[in-house]
């Protein structure tokens, strides 16, 4: 009798296990009240750590020079400081935008710009640390707009295919991609047009043989006029030509749409400017897209900036392309990320 009393209890609380692990949900914003440009790595110590643009927080935490949060579920996130104590010296002016970050070679590489709106000569520079939480020690510029003949240089993403090591950035004056040395610090091959003047903040990731090329279009940063939105294309070659969903060329084609938050009032989002994202994914294999948007009843930090909170929302494939449900930020409770620990 003790014996089945104490098989019934242990049966009783792996079920209710079970069902706890599968009715955790989220509900965006899952970080405020800014990481704007998130980019997201796995790291070897279990968490997962994103990294975003120099924003004021508007309290205690001041302008970190590229904040850092971590989280070991994508819902429930802590602040853990700054990337870099102190502005790079190879550029005079300038704020550390639209960071990108890679564990490579043992390290962290975190890949970022140095710009102000209108800036004529912005540039991307590469920081190192051991660790995923920092400090990193900056290692100087990979070049400036004016060394690599690419206007508004900004928005760095590193890839790594077939043992080679690429960067892909640009800002609404195309997007280009460039071969980088084994050790991701010096340029070595020639760069490559891969997107039109209509995108910035370039993301890639390879799923069945192709490469999905994801970026942002519109305005990122005016408050609820902001329109930025999501669109994808894909290609066969890392260096391209990505196509849209229709088959025109993202050379001259806005891409397809798969989201988007409009500055109107009678839109379906609770949210506006929805973009520059990164990608992860969990452990049934669901790809996470991780962004930032504008909340309408909250869209400004206390100094008058953009108020940009992190969002997260599940990719769906429907007969080989990225969507996601309605096309917009979600507002309400979904089943959340699923990591088995």
């Amino acid at each position: 009798m003790k014996r089945w009393f104490l098989l019934f209890v242990l049966g009783g609380l792996l079920m209710t296990g079970c069902q706890s692990k599968e009715e955790k949900t989220y509900q965006n914003p899952v970080f405020e009240p800014v990481i704007a440009d998130p980019s997201i790595v796995h790291a070897q110590d279990g968490y997962f750590y994103v990294y975003g643009t120099e924003d004021h927080f508007g309290d205690e935490r001041g302008q970190p020079l590229i904040p850092i949060i971590r989280s070991q579920d994508l819902v429930e996130w802590e602040f853990v400081g700054e990337a870099l104590e102190e502005k790079p010296e190879w550029k005079e002016q300038g704020y550390l935008w639209a960071p990108d970050i890679v564990h490579l070679n043992d390290k962290y590489y975190l890949y970022y710009a140095i710009s102000t709106w209108g800036d004529p000569d912005p540039g991307i520079g590469v920081a190192v640390s051991d660790q995923p939480e920092g400090p990193f020690e900056d290692l100087g510029k990979l070049f400036t707009s004016s060394e690599i003949d690419v206007r508004n240089s900004i928005d760095p993403m590193f890839y790594e295919h077939d043992g080679k090591n690429y960067l892909f950035w640009g800002s609404f004056h195309g997007i280009y991609g460039v071969e980088l040395s084994e050790d991701g610090l010096e340029v070595t091959g020639e760069k490559f047009h891969v997107a039109g003047n209509a995108f910035e903040a370039p993301y890639i990731i390879e799923r069945d043989g192709y490469f999905y090329f994801f970026a942002s279009l519109g305005s990122c940063c005016e408050g609820l006029n902001s329109k930025y939105r999501v669109a994808v294309g894909r290609a066969e070659s890392i260096e391209g030509p990505y196509l849209d969903q229709d088959g025109h060329n993202l050379l001259d084609s806005e891409g397809t749409l798969i989201l988007k938050g409009e500055p109107v009032e009678d839109s379906e989002s609770v949210f506006v400017g929805p973009g520059h994202n990164a990608i992860i994914t969990d452990d049934e294999g669901t790809d996470w897209i991780v962004y930032h948007a504008i909340e309408r009843e909250q869209p400004y930090l206390p100094l008058g900036a953009t108020r940009r909170p992190l969002m997260i929302d599940p990719i769906v494939w429907e007969d080989g392309w990225p969507t996601i449900e309605d096309s917009i930020p979600s507002s309400t409770l979904k089943k959340a990320p699923v990591f088995n620990k």
